[in-house]
Order: C-alpha cells, then structure tokens, then sequence
C-alpha cells in the first residue's frame, strides 16, 4: 500500500497528522490509523506523553520523597512556619 510508506516517511520527518493529511489528500483518521499500526509514536507532545505515561500508571520522573504531606505533618508544618514568622523561639 503506497499510501502507507508515505506516511510513515513523513510521520519520521517529524510531520504532523495534520499535515500529512494535507500533503497527501487523505482524512486525519487515516493518518493517524497508518502511526498506530506501524507503531509510531502521536504527532503532537500531549499525545506522547499520554501513550509515555499513563499506560503504565506511573510517571517517569517519580520520586516517592516527593510524595505529599499527612495532614497531621502538614499542620505542623503550617504551626512551625507561623511560630517562626511570629519570632517565636522553637
């Protein structure tokens, strides 16, 4: 199928669907059907990151230091930044 290798050659010179679509007379769909069943990663960045990161459920760049606070850590947290602000000896 010629439609296909034109494709997937501007789908690697880093065209968009949109553009390929418009080059080659064809529906987004179509363009967009040909980079799933080659598997070939989606034209634009949120698309990438979508098919990088939730398949999976986690997120690359996750550091489990960075997870968020208890309440209860929060509060004091919250009680010891105002002591301070007050000038209040800890």
């Amino acid at each position: 199928m010629q439609i296909r290798a034109d494709i997937a050659a501007l789908v690697r010179a880093g065209h968009s669907d949109a553009s390929i679509a418009r080059r080659l007379h064809c529906g987004r769909g179509t363009v967009n059907q040909v980079r799933r069943a080659l598997n070939l990663p989606p034209s634009t960045a949120l698309g990438r990151l979508y098919a990088e990161e939730v398949p999976t459920g986690q997120v690359r760049e996750y550091r489990a230091a960075r997870m968020p606070l208890s309440p209860a850590r929060q509060a004091a947290n919250r009680e010891a930044l105002l002591a301070a602000l007050r000038g209040e000896a800890a």
